[in-house]
């Protein structure tokens, strides 16, 4: 992959994010369990959405990408013998789909990129010790290759490593042949994003009872039946030029639902908190170059805004420390390190802990050469580290952001960003 320098600029002006991959991953897998045919609205294609999608022809599926919108038709879980599926770098993908694949699996095999196969997949491998379903892994990881019949009964969790255990079980489990429950071992970090999976669900005619998060109760024969939905705006995507605004910008974005379930919402809260100047005018909010000042933040359930909160910390006045964020370690890359690592080389006074970073705020960050680490998160948020630079800075692998927002350099340069690509 490339470099790419990032110059200090300042950007100004109105865009639209792309629509919110944690809704479209589970739109997309929806639509496939449904006999018929869903039409989903603001429809965008990435890295980790084609992952999904080209797995679900191996459920029977067909689909039809529009200009702004895909048609999927599902066959009613015509698992395919001895499917490939390649999840590439897409953990959503993999997590989500091995229960449903374990419904009745016939010789199939999940592989992925390296970076993917760091990701644990234990809790479900507990499952298929337990219900004596075969499987075969390198390593404990993939690729992975699995035999057997998932069976309805009492599922035990863990809470804290991943949602996507849960949301897989809860896309599977309503299409077995009798009840079942998931029992959380664990608290269950990132709620929001199970949240997402239920309301979800429930739009496809599939219901789930949720007891606070503790237990899942799941009637079994189920049905889920074709709908018709737009997917949000991308709170995740949202939060980079959110920030950008605040460090050094005058900055519009669209089509934000504030009553959405996505838990990165949280962003909001959090610039607030920090002393962000936000305006919300008719359907978009605006955000201002603005003072900020350092925080508290918990990450438990908002992970993936580590970095981008980190670089805004590291330009606030005064401390923030993010805590609860070990889980951090188990992405893309090892986002603490990956963080730490760049602002240290940026000049950031920042200190790293098993599972917090304490990064204490400076007006301007030097430049310099700094590692994308192929995350997509990481290049990112330090191309928005560079508006406040007192040089440009040049980060590895700008071809990571193809993993979840193509379009992101492009709409950086529309907005005044200065970019120069190697």
């Amino acid at each position: 992959m490339g470099d790419i320098v990032i110059y200090p600029s300042f950007l100004k002006g109105e865009l639209n994010v792309p629509p919110s991959k944690s809704i479209m991953h589970r739109a997309i897998i929806a639509s496939a369990l449904c006999e018929g045919t869903s039409h989903i609205e603001n429809f965008a294609c990435s890295e980790d959405i084609n992952a999904t999608l080209n797995a679900i022809k191996n459920l029977g599926s067909t689909f039809k990408i529009n200009t702004n919108s895909i048609d999927i038709t599902g066959n009613g879980l015509k698992i395919k013998k001895d499917s490939i599926i390649n999840c590439i770098e897409s953990a959503s993908t993999l997590r989500f789909l091995i229960p449903i694949f374990s419904i009745d699996a016939n010789n199939i095999i999940f592989t992925g990129c390296s970076s993917l196969s760091k990701r644990p997949l234990y809790p479900y491998f507990e499952i298929f010790n337990k219900q004596n379903i075969k499987y075969k892994t390198s390593e404990h990881s993939l690729p992975l290759t699995i035999n057997g019949k998932l069976k309805p009964g009492t599922f035990y969790i863990p809470g804290n490593i991943s949602s996507q255990f849960v949301s897989g079980l809860l896309f599977a489990l309503p299409l077995l042949n009798d009840d079942s429950k998931i029992i959380l071992t664990t608290a269950l970090e990132s709620k929001g994003y199970v949240d997402l999976t239920i309301q979800l669900l429930k739009q496809f005619s599939v219901q789930v009872e949720n007891n606070n998060y503790n237990e899942f109760y799941i009637k079994g024969n189920q049905k889920y039946k074709p709908a018709c939905l737009t997917v949000e705006s991308d709170f995740s995507q949202a939060a980079f030029f959110l920030a950008a605004g605040a460090l050094n910008g005058d900055i519009s974005i669209n089509n934000l639902n504030t009553a959405s379930l996505q838990a990165d919402k949280i962003i909001i809260d959090v610039l607030t908190k920090m002393g962000a100047n936000i305006n919300y005018i008719n359907n978009s909010i605006n955000i201002k170059k603005s003072r900020t000042h350092g925080i508290i933040f918990d990450a438990k359930n908002n992970p993936d805004l580590v970095p981008i909160i980190s670089v805004l910390a590291s330009l606030s006045a005064g401390t923030t420390k993010i805590i609860n964020a070990k889980r951090l370690r188990l992405k893309e890359s090892d986002r603490l390190r990956s963080v730490y690592e760049n602002l240290k080389k940026l000049g950031c006074s920042i200190i790293e802990n098993e599972d917090e970073l304490i990064i204490n705020g400076a007006k301007y960050l030097n430049g310099g050469n700094i590692n994308g680490f192929n995350d997509h998160r990481i290049v990112m948020a330090f191309s928005i580290a560079a508006l406040r630079a007192k040089a440009p800075i040049r980060i590895t692998d700008r071809e990571a952001v193809k993993k979840s927002y193509p379009d992101f350099f492009k709409q950086f340069k529309s907005l005044g960003g200065i970019i120069n690509e190697y």
